[in-house]
């Protein structure tokens, strides 16, 4: 038998027998189906939360009070030894390679304006925070730079709250009362969207003194530094370190880089579309199985067929290749099925809830292909080799 034979024998055996042909690709298609369109959930998912937490850019670093214990935990909220104040923030403002330093406090508060208000949350930072998180100022300006420890009562909206206590209004000017601090509004920020849950345009921003006595502080909750594109990481964090160290006495502190953040969100997120994957992996096991299980009745049909085979002159080799074949060809139809059927639910998805993020790169379409096939090739070689290694004499009493 030539290769062009068995290729006639292998399709018209499948036509043959069409409902064993379809069962059999069946499980293979839901399998590819499933992971294509879980590993197109977690792949979507883990690139839309890096792109969020990438937007503020890549070289900032956070400090917190506390050091993290073996439990993975900061004291910070809890307490230290010291904690870390507005002085800390402005020596680490004359290192070198700093850009820009944030000391930060938040909390949730009411704000008032006139008989309208709402409760948002507040942060008191720095007059360098919208230029270390790229955020722009839509209108009026941002907190100027005053001294951090005598810093006047202004006041700079996020877009909603503008809308809510200003609406059809220019607020710049304007006295609002936030907790029990009267203070001015000069500046509007521009509309920033949700990020990893948090809607940043329900947000006031007022200088750090101003929010420590607001919410009854004594030190800050972080303080963030963006150093100078380029430079290197480590070397920053080392500068920091010593000069904490110093004022310190003690590394009562921690210290995590946006690349540290990023690795371990990476690391995590990548574990979820391994573990959604695994799921959809499940159908196919149950797929493999189905064509073993087919595979090898098949050969118990088809034991007079083999024989006559083996006696018009087929080798066991062809014999092998034409069962092995049989039940790869069957695997390829059913996974390239799957793939049609995992991209169209990734677009039913897209067009029912659009809020969930998806993305399926062509490196997925062709690896779920490739491994139908070896499914195919796994699940088939015993049952050929089953059929390669009867008796032509007893295949042929069988019949």
């Amino acid at each position: 038998m030539d290769i062009q034979d068995q290729s006639q024998f292998i399709t018209g055996s499948i036509r043959a027998r069409p409902l064993h042909s379809f069962l059999t690709g069946l499980g293979i298609a839901v399998g590819i189906a499933a992971v294509l369109l879980l590993t197109s959930m977690g792949e979507g998912l883990q690139r839309y939360v890096l792109s969020e937490f990438t937007q503020f850019g890549t070289n900032l670093i956070a400090v917190r009070p506390g050091k993290v214990s073996t439990m993975g935990t900061s004291l910070g909220v809890l307490g230290s030894e010291r904690l870390l104040t507005l002085d800390d923030a402005e020596a680490l403002r004359h290192l070198p390679d700093i850009e820009a330093v944030v000391p930060v406090v938040y909390g949730n508060v009411e704000i008032r304006a006139g008989s309208r208000a709402r409760r948002i949350t507040a942060y008191g930072v720095g007059p360098e925070m919208d230029r270390a998180f790229r955020m722009q100022v839509q209108l009026g300006r941002f907190l100027p730079f005053d001294d951090l420890r005598t810093a006047r009562p202004f006041v700079v909206l996020g877009h909603k709250v503008r809308h809510e206590l200003f609406p059809n209004q220019n607020p710049l000017g304007e006295r609002v009362q936030i907790g029990n601090q009267p203070v001015r509004v000069i500046g509007v920020m521009e509309a920033k969207g949700q990020i990893l849950g948090f809607d940043m345009d329900d947000t006031v921003y007022i200088p750090t003194i101003r929010a420590l006595d607001l919410f009854n502080r004594d030190g800050l909750m972080e303080i963030d530094v963006l150093y100078h594109e380029g430079k290197d990481a480590d070397e920053v964090v080392a500068a920091i370190k010593r000069l904490l160290l110093a004022r310190h006495g003690q590394e009562d502190f921690t210290i995590t880089t946006q690349q540290q953040m990023l690795d371990v969100l990476g690391s995590v997120l990548g574990m979820l579309t391994v573990a959604v994957g695994a799921l959809g992996g499940i159908s196919l096991l149950v797929g493999s199985v189905g064509i073993f299980t087919v595979m090898t009745i098949a050969v118990r049909e088809r034991t007079g067929e083999v024989g006559l085979l083996r006696a018009l002159g087929a080798t066991r080799g062809q014999v092998l290749r034409i069962f092995l074949f049989e039940g790869t060809l069957l695997a390829m139809l059913g996974g390239a099925a799957g793939l049609l059927a995992g991209l169209a639910g990734a677009g039913l998805v897209k067009l029912v809830v659009p809020l969930i993020p998806l993305h399926t790169p062509w490196s997925f379409v062709l690896l779920a292909e490739l491994l139908a096939i070896a499914i195919g090739i796994s699940a088939s070689i015993i049952p050929a080799r089953q059929a390669a290694m009867l008796d032509p004499l007893a295949a042929l009493r069988s019949e």
